[in-house]
């Protein structure tokens, strides 16, 4: 289940190993001290107690006392650094799952709902972590507690042990019908909640909109539609884990009432100690947390295996615009663009947006192209970056094909401007510079000027303002011209410019 599920998660865990066996140690070392408690119960009754010897009871009451400090050590050492090394874990996950969604084409973006790589990102992940540092620990925990207990039970009383084994035996039936059931309902209420994320990032995204339209109502009874039908998964959810562990829990009162009435029978016929008796029964009681962990733990196992599949839905999946093996670096270039034979259509279309396209624009030449809407103006823009690849026919630049240049020293020759200027919840400059190498004040305030961006020094702290996120605190004039300004930076010898100032004032 939840542990197949994580072969392929669990080597984010190699750079830990030290964590690791450090917490493997101490969850040994609890174990150790928690199944010691009962045997110096034993002798402290069948000794001291049983012969009437006071004077050893004080050094044995001081001995329990050392052990329960002991187990109370190795459980904080394991709890610690058990979630030291799942936090870590899961923010090398996390890191990796974020470089893979950069990576991949933009066709692919086109197609995924933006709530369900943020449930992902966010839910999916932070569901393995919580199943490695609790379920995993508290599965392995729980195995090796019946081992442990089971093999000192049998040195108390076998027969007694077999007792105890009989009655858990329906923990396999019940598991296995729980599995089948709980997989489908956590599959469900992870599909829902990433449902659930699109609409309100929509809603958040689109408010101006929404409320422009008067469309509150509508985008609440969506929301509240979804909400009803995540609540009602959860609650089928609950419902299905209550059932399990009230029929986990009964099993050890059935045990310990089993033990109970032969073990008083063996006593009485003296084929055991009433100090045995007792440490029996605490052995017991040691599987009643196991037993209540159980369910808990097939649950968070459940969820872990549904997060896992739909992680792994993201990562199956192979960038198609990516460098080719040959690939090789656009040291210099002159801003020579041909377009040769080119034909595209997007994914899963049939249509051919552009058919044997022939075009060829020289260095320092300005090319303008106007057609109606839909006629593919946008999308030869993006053939040129490499945001999509051609169907047929080449993209060439400086004479060589756009495939067969590194992709990231392909654009940073390429200056890019689109009509939706996208900006990020950061400052002017940060948006300016979006993480280039040093730029240098003369080349920012060309760039502001070429764009006619001047507004930004009248800003509260001029260019260290933060623009908010989509740049919401700016007008849309304001934001394309820092659109404008930020492709224009650098002076590359590519510019793209795709209806860039349509929401400027014409002066």
């Amino acid at each position: 289940m939840g542990l197949l599920a994580l072969k392929r998660y669990l080597p984010y865990m190699r750079p830990y190993l030290g964590l690791v066996v450090v917490f493997g140690v101490a969850q040994l070392g609890s174990l150790a001290a928690a199944a010691s408690i009962p045997k110096v119960i034993q002798y402290i009754i069948d000794g001291p107690i049983t012969h009437h010897q006071l004077g050893q009871l004080v050094p044995m009451a001081g001995l329990l006392v050392l052990v329960g400090l002991l187990e109370f050590v190795f459980i904080y050492l394991r709890r610690n650094y058990s979630g030291i090394a799942s936090l870590r874990m899961e923010t090398d996950l996390r890191n990796d799952f974020y470089a893979h969604l950069q990576n991949l084409q933009v066709s692919f973006h086109d197609n995924w709902q933006s709530g369900q790589l943020l449930s992902r990102a966010i839910s999916d992940i932070a569901t393995v972590r919580r199943f490695v540092s609790f379920g995993l620990i508290w599965f392995l925990q729980t195995f090796v507690t019946f081992v442990v207990v089971f093999v000192l039970m049998i040195g108390l009383d076998w027969v007694l042990a077999l007792v105890v084994v009989a009655c858990m035996l329906p923990i396999a039936y019940f598991s296995r019908k729980f599995h089948h059931r709980y997989k489908l309902i956590a599959r469900r209420l992870q599909d829902q909640q990433g449902d659930l994320t699109t609409i309100i990032e929509e809603m958040a995204t689109g408010v101006r909109i929404i409320k422009a339209f008067g469309r509150m109502p509508l985008m609440q009874k969506r929301f509240e539609s979804q909400g009803r039908l995540l609540r009602g998964t959860s609650l089928e959810g609950i419902k299905t884990r209550a059932q399990l562990w009230t029929r986990l829990n009964f099993l050890p009162n059935l045990s310990l009432v089993a033990v109970l009435l032969l073990g008083g029978f063996n006593v009485i016929q003296g084929h055991l100690t009433i100090g045995g008796l007792v440490a029996f029964m605490s052995y017991v009681f040691m599987l009643t947390w196991p037993m209540d962990a159980i369910g808990w733990v097939l649950s968070m196992s459940e969820e872990c295996q549904t997060a896992s599949e739909r992680l792994n839905e993201v990562l199956d999946s192979r960038p198609e615009i990516a460098d080719r093996p040959a690939a090789t670096a656009l040291e210099r270039c002159s801003g020579r663009i041909e377009f040769r034979g080119v034909g595209f259509k997007y994914p899963k279309s049939d249509e051919w947006i552009l058919r044997d396209l022939n075009l060829t624009i020289e260095p320092g030449e300005t090319v303008g192209i106007v057609g109606r809407t839909g006629s593919g103006k946008t999308t030869l823009a993006y053939l040129v970056p490499r945001l999509y690849d051609v169907a047929e026919g080449q993209v060439l630049v400086d004479g060589i094909d756009v495939r067969d240049l590194q992709l990231r020293s392909l654009r940073t020759h390429i200056g890019v401007a689109f009509e939706d200027p996208i900006l990020f919840s950061a400052s002017v400059h940060e948006n300016l510079v979006m993480g280039r190498p040093i730029v240098s004040d003369e080349e920012l305030k060309r760039a502001i000027d070429v764009a006619q961006a001047g507004f930004v020094w009248d800003l509260p702290w001029g260019l260290e303002t933060r623009v908010g996120e989509q740049g919401y605190t700016l007008s849309g004039g304001q934001r394309q011209r820092l659109a404008l300004a930020r492709a224009v930076l650098g002076s590359p010898p590519v510019l793209v410019l795709d209806d860039p100032l349509s929401s400027v004032d014409v002066h």
